[in-house]
């Protein structure tokens, strides 16, 4: 279930994002994971680096407003990041021992779905069950 959940969380993340139009689907996930950049920010884990890994999130965020390609950089930056912080001992949710862990799964989900071009899953599924049979 450590695994598994974390993959369901990824999946139901794309179809919730699915729902919304493009453009503005984009640069609603690119806010996302400038978000996602600074989550471990308060609890200073890897001290400086810190800083530096939200600087870099947030420039590649920046890019992703634009770019499909640049989101999936980024949520796969935050998968590395993730992976860190699980390693160090210090979790996303520090009450939640494997929460690093499960979000370095989930993160490349996420990627994989926005490499693919952060397609609407329902307007596919919407479209293939729509189809009257041949």
């Amino acid at each position: 279930m450590v695994i598994i959940a974390p993959i369901l969380v990824g999946l139901v993340y794309v179809v919730l994002m699915s729902l919304i139009h493009e453009p503005h689907r984009r640069r609603f996930n690119a806010v996302m994971v400038a978000g996602a950049g600074a989550a471990y920010l308060s609890g200073g884990g890897l001290g400086i680096w810190e800083f530096a890994f939200t600087a870099v999130m947030t420039y590649v965020a920046y890019r992703g407003l634009e770019s499909w390609t640049f989101i999936g950089i980024a949520w796969l930056l935050h998968t590395g990041w993730d992976v860190a912080h699980h390693l160090k001992g210090a979790p996303i949710i520090p009450f939640a021992e494997h929460s690093s862990f499960g979000c370095a799964i989930c993160d490349p989900v996420i990627a994989i779905w926005c490499f693919a071009g952060g397609r609407s899953v329902t307007d596919f599924l919407r479209a293939r069950v729509g189809r009257p049979a041949v």
